[in-house]
């Protein structure tokens, strides 16, 4: 048996006027997914627990089987782990956007205008790192370059305790009320106004905003905190394991889970991402692995763009370049397969940031084909009255693997 979990990040929406009512999902031509949907178990499934940032951390944690109660600890040190930084014990870690900010004429204020910089090159953005690193007095605080807008700032011995809010759930609003707040604010405050004085100057922003690009003149630091402790997939369900994807937090959920991670040339995160490329390593990875992970982030991406022009076309997208050659290869590879389809959570294009409803699933086991007349594969499965209802997230793998809720 072979087990394959493939993820719209973001993929689930609601319903806009824009079309006539009409979720994208709805809206999307989704052959491949509907087919799915018509011969597999469909329901919905809550991958954020009450009380919980709708982040794809905890949503993503909940979807590889473990319960956030139990295993989460915070966002950065998910992505810590992806591009190959070790924490120590009292080592906390921070996600450290690379944004633009949009400041009135006497620089009292500032509005969130960009949570990725116009989803800067990793080249440009490595060398605004660079700069950063090579200016930072502060011997206790590092920083590590990621990928795109998404880095690393690790502070030895530091605070996780303050409040600070994810730079995509406040797009276009003053940041006055948004800053760090709680222990060790003043640290954190200080680094990101530090920033600005290094980064709106440098060549790299020069050159960009004369290509009437998006200046990434600020961090902006959240997500944090310490390394942490979960047993490892194949100790979980006695399978071993591989994950695909663009993101440094997926990434990180796949090391400290004990997956094989691999990295496809071309994987962007955006809509320009290798899809071609995560179908083929995905199925080969399959001669070696029992199972794999593929996770596609262009829709959430696009989501918060809040275009929704371009969430519709990476919808369209991922069941064109993913969902059909996947189930393609694995009907020409194996006979006996199971496939788990579904978003880690919406975002609506209408809000630009995550929420924390129910997303729609699909479970096909090519042994047992179901006949789910009329199905499609949006959130108008939620309506019907023959679909399975998971309310913990983290026991959807259990059955997944188990064929048992545990």
């Amino acid at each position: 048996m072979k087990y394959v979990v493939i993820i719209g990040d973001g993929m689930a929406d609601r319903p806009m006027d824009e079309l006539g009512g009409l979720t994208l999902l709805q809206k999307a031509s989704t052959p491949n997914m509907d087919k799915l949907a018509r011969t597999g178990a469909i329901g919905m499934v809550r991958t954020v627990p009450v009380g919980y940032h709708p982040g794809s951390d905890v949503a993503n944690l909940s979807i590889l089987g473990y319960d956030p109660a139990k295993y989460y600890t915070g966002r950065a040190p998910l992505e810590a782990a992806s591009i190959g930084v070790a924490l120590d014990e009292n080592d906390i870690a921070y996600r450290c956007n690379l944004v633009t900010l949009k400041f009135n004429k006497d620089r009292t204020r500032a509005v969130m205008d960009d949570y990725s910089s116009g989803h800067i090159t990793t080249e440009e953005a490595g060398v605004l790192i660079d700069a950063l690193r090579s200016g930072l007095k502060d011997r206790d605080i590092t920083l590590y370059r990621g990928v795109s807008y998404r880095h690393l700032l690790v502070w030895k011995n530091g605070s996780y305790r303050a409040e600070c809010v994810p730079p995509h759930d406040i797009l276009e609003r003053e940041i006055t009320d948004y800053l760090p707040v709680g222990e060790g604010e003043d640290r954190l405050r200080d680094l990101m106004r530090w920033s600005v004085d290094i980064l709106e100057g440098h060549d790299v922003n020069r050159k960009r905003m004369e290509n009437g690009k998006k200046s990434a003149n600020s961090i902006w630091l959240w997500g944090q905190g310490k390394r942490p402790r979960m047993p490892a997939y194949r100790e979980k369900y006695g399978l071993e394991g591989a994950l695909i994807s663009a993101v440094d937090l997926t990434k990180g959920l796949g090391i400290y889970a004990g997956f094989t991670v691999l990295d496809v040339p071309g994987a962007t995160g955006w809509i320009d991402t290798n899809y071609a490329g995560k179908t083929e390593y995905a199925l080969n990875a399959l001669k070696d692995v029992d199972s794999v992970y593929i996770h596609v982030e262009a829709p959430d991406e696009a989501g918060h763009s809040g275009k929704y022009q371009d969430k519709l076309r990476a919808i369209e997208d991922f069941d064109a370049c993913v969902v059909g050659p996947v189930m393609k290869g694995l009907e020409e590879r194996f006979r006996d397969y199971r496939v788990l389809l579904m978003p880690d959570h919406a975002t609506p294009v209408k809000l630009r940031t995550h929420t924390e409803e129910p997303v729609p699933f699909v479970l096909f086991d090519s042994r047992s084909r179901k006949d789910n007349s009329g199905a499609a594969y949006d959130e108008s499965i939620a309506a019907r009255k023959d679909i399975m209802v998971v309310e913990k997230g983290h026991a959807l793998m259990d059955y997944f693997i188990k064929e048992v809720f545990e």
